[in-house]
């Protein structure tokens, strides 16, 4: 079996710094603060960092999300190391 970090099985939301236990809807909210803020900024205050051990599927999820979703050419990866 393998050992590690448990599985998150509910979402969390950080709160005053510490992560509590959160509804769904209530992360979502979250998240799509997130997004809104950085848009409001303008496109170069939004980047996106992707894994080169994510599938092509994924990376191009992410690539097209930051392009064509939040304006930005901010797209970095570990494809380098």
């Amino acid at each position: 079996m393998k050992r590690g970090l448990p599985r998150l099985t509910e979402p969390m939301v950080r709160e005053n710094g510490i992560l509590r236990t959160a509804t769904w809807n209530e992360a979502l909210d979250r998240a799509t603060q997130g997004f809104e803020i950085a848009r409001a900024q303008g496109p170069n205050a939004f980047g996106i960092f992707s894994c080169s051990k994510a599938s092509n599927e994924v990376n191009y999820a992410a690539q097209k999300l930051a392009r064509q979703v939040m304006g930005t050419n901010n797209i970095d990866s570990c494809n380098r190391t």
